[in-house]
């Protein structure tokens, strides 16, 4: 096969509308515009969320909330998660995680909340702990490492 053999499936390409061309073509005349009005006049753009002069979507609705910009996202686990997946002396770290598949392969850091119960000593290695996550780890005879 040489590229001066190749050739487009049969159906696959379609010659474009051509315009302007007389009464007998179909697109002769107003040329598929209409009529009147303002998408028949040549050089008109409407913008996106136009309505017409009347006061668009966006601004009828109130304004509510404030997104911070220095806003942090993080992986989630609870203790009571930590309790059931890991056994007693492991290790847990965000990698450790992502093999048992609880993380997916986003590089957010990890963050232990405090949610349910722990019995099991384990050392827990994330970016950040909640207060009640990591009394609780403690109280267990576990340790919370800061990354």
């Amino acid at each position: 096969m040489k590229l001066h053999s190749l050739s487009t499936t049969e159906g696959s390409t379609k010659s474009r509308k051509r315009v302007g061309r007389g009464d007998g073509s179909g697109y002769g005349r107003t040329a598929g515009r209409g009529e009147k009005g303002q998408k028949s006049r040549t050089g008109s753009v409407i913008r996106p969320h136009f309505e017409g002069g009347q006061i668009p979507l966006f601004r009828r609705l109130p304004k509510r909330g404030f997104t911070s910009r220095n806003h942090k996202n993080f992986n989630l686990i609870n203790v009571s998660a930590l309790e059931s997946l890991c056994d007693a002396d492991a290790v847990v770290t965000i990698e450790a995680l992502r093999e048992i598949g609880i993380i997916g392969k986003n590089k957010l850091p990890l963050k232990v909340l405090g949610h349910g119960e722990i019995s099991k000593a384990l050392t827990v290695k994330a970016e950040k702990f909640s207060a009640s996550a990591k009394e609780k780890i403690e109280k267990a005879g576990g340790t919370c490492e800061v990354i």
